[in-house]
């Protein structure tokens, strides 16, 4: 591995996150045109356009000879869209959870997880899996908008919220900026796989692990920066839209049209269908309580996502390398921190509910 691979890499990287924030202020500002809420337009447009580097970089790695970083890009920025970049955002703000996130769109995003994982048991996802995936992303997003134009007129928040960056702009600029986007990752994703299947070879690492933590990190900046800069700017539905509608479309579009596109779909390792794939179910499920607990996603919620992102990311790194404490670190997680945080997120929740029932037996002796 020369300098020139490490610097396509580093190039691929910039790229990426350029063209996504491109991409994403142009499709944001589409999207508030036609009078989306902001939560839709995470959910929607704003999930689809940050989850296009992972499109680019997975359908690059199929035309590459490189599946396992088609599987590992998906599967690893799933992973860290919810404990990195849902972390990040909300260890710099809490993170306000919609209801009907809680009801509807976090319970959407484990359902295709799970989806995904029964799919992957024969050891690939195929054509006809990926045409299941892409259709049950079209109609999520048909039922996200639709229920969106009926909520509108309901909501004053919504529509007092409709532009928060200001006005969109002419339709024509907005378009470019998609366009231009578009171009910069598709660039950044060739740069970005040729550099990452390179520097695998040259370490021994194979291109799943490469995929489920280089990659998915890179791919996962345009996530991260958008949720970080709405946080910032006070749009948190934004943020936590953004993270679960990207999730969704990371399934459905990413794998789902790379799995049409390639001939015979696209093999999945077994080490992730054994390991990986289960993380990131779990992962979604456990985004769940932490979202139904108050509707919100608390700082302390946001550092416990952030450090097991990095004890995920040292399981890996040290499973690669064949390092005499695996075994050990494994035991650590699996018999106490795992089980420790699933019983505070249980006591937590039990709180919740208790404390909703009695807030709803209050109001109902309260009424004449």
């Amino acid at each position: 591995m020369g300098a020139t691979d490490v610097l396509a890499m580093l190039a691929g990287f910039v790229l990426l996150v350029v063209g996504g924030e491109v991409l994403v202020r142009g499709a944001s500002a589409v999207a508030r045109a036609v009078g989306l809420s902001p939560l839709v337009v995470g959910l929607t447009v704003v999930s689809f356009a940050t989850s296009a580097p992972e499109l680019a970089v997975s359908l690059d790695a199929a035309a590459s000879g490189a599946p396992g970083l088609v599987i590992g890009n998906v599967v690893g920025s799933n992973i860290a869209n919810v404990l990195l970049v849902l972390g990040v955002a909300a260890l710099l703000a809490p993170m306000v959870v919609r209801s009907r996130v809680v009801r509807l769109d976090v319970p959407v995003m484990i359902a295709v997880s799970v989806a995904l994982l029964v799919l992957a048991l024969d050891g690939s996802v195929s054509t006809l899996d990926g045409a299941l995936l892409l259709a049950a992303l079209v109609g999520y997003v048909a039922w996200s908008v639709v229920g969106s134009r009926r909520e509108a007129s309901r909501s004053s928040a919504d529509s007092t919220q409709q532009e928060p960056d200001g006005s969109p702009g002419p339709v024509w600029r907005n378009l470019l900026l998609v366009g231009v986007g578009v171009g910069l990752l598709g660039l950044g994703a060739g740069w970005l796989v040729d550099g990452a299947t390179t520097l695998a070879a040259a370490v021994g690492i194979s291109d799943l692990v490469i995929g489920l933590t280089v990659v998915a990190i890179g791919t996962s900046l345009p996530e991260l920066a958008t949720s970080v800069i709405a946080a910032a700017r006070g749009q948190r539905d934004l943020a936590v839209g953004n993270v679960v509608g990207s999730n969704v479309f990371n399934i459905g579009s990413v794998l789902g049209l790379t799995a049409v596109i390639s001939p015979g779909g696209v093999p999945v390792q077994e080490s992730a269908i054994v390991f990986d794939l289960p993380v990131m179910v779990a992962v979604a499920v456990a985004l769940l309580p932490v979202a139904f607990t108050g509707l919100v996603v608390a700082r302390w919620e946001g550092a416990v996502f952030v450090g097991y992102y990095l004890a995920y990311t040292g399981y890996l790194l040290l499973d690669a390398s064949g390092h005499d404490a695996l075994t050990r670190y494994g035991q650590v997680m699996l018999g106490f921190v795992v089980p420790l945080t699933v019983l505070t997120l249980a006591v937590v929740t039990i709180g919740e509910v208790r404390r909703r029932v009695a807030a709803q037996g209050s109001a109902s002796a309260a009424s004449p």
